[in-house]
């Protein structure tokens, strides 16, 4: 039985990536660590984890129907999480959209056997892995990013490392 690694994120587009890279290279290079491939930025929605692949056409029709209204998200600081060891870009007030659309991926989600995370949820996007502690940095000018839609993402191991794939519905 094939697995895949599964996750529903706010995957940024080229033009959001790029201007992610011009504020965040200064703040990136301060930090000690292995810096995050721009092309993996993205915003955790759900975290699924292993899940069959024949079943996957069943989890792509789970989630079509749930809507995504257009919201923004404020990122104001860049934080350390000393658990995972992540430099991370935080939004500290989560938008009333956001909190509707996790709630209703997980609520499609619960009858595949997904349940939805104990922890509050904190949206973030990673930046750095297997870092050095530091201090919070607050961002001289906050990213605001706009966002109407949601990507089911796969995490596959290559060569070069990790690797998130979207997996277009």
């Amino acid at each position: 039985m094939t697995e895949k690694r599964l996750f529903l994120a706010l995957w940024p587009d080229d033009r959001q990536r790029e201007n992610l890279r011009d504020v965040l290279r200064p703040l990136v290079g301060s930090v000690e660590g292995k810096a995050v491939d721009r092309g993996n930025w993205h915003v955790t929605l759900v975290f699924i984890g292993g899940f069959r692949e024949r079943a996957i056409p069943l989890l792509q029709e789970a989630i079509a129907d749930v809507h995504c209204e257009p919201f923004r998200l404020r990122f104001d600081r860049v934080n350390f999480w000393p658990r995972p060891k992540i430099a991370c870009m935080q939004a500290m007030k989560v938008p009333d959209e956001l909190a509707r659309l996790k709630q209703d991926l997980e609520t499609v989600l619960l009858p595949l056997g997904i349940e939805p995370e104990a922890q509050t949820y904190r949206p973030h996007m990673t930046l750095a892995r297997n870092v050095r502690s530091f201090e919070t940095q607050m961002l001289a000018r906050p990213v605001e990013m706009q966002w109407s839609d949601f990507e089911l993402v796969e995490s596959a191991s290559t060569t070069r490392g990790v690797q998130y794939r979207p997996m277009k519905q």
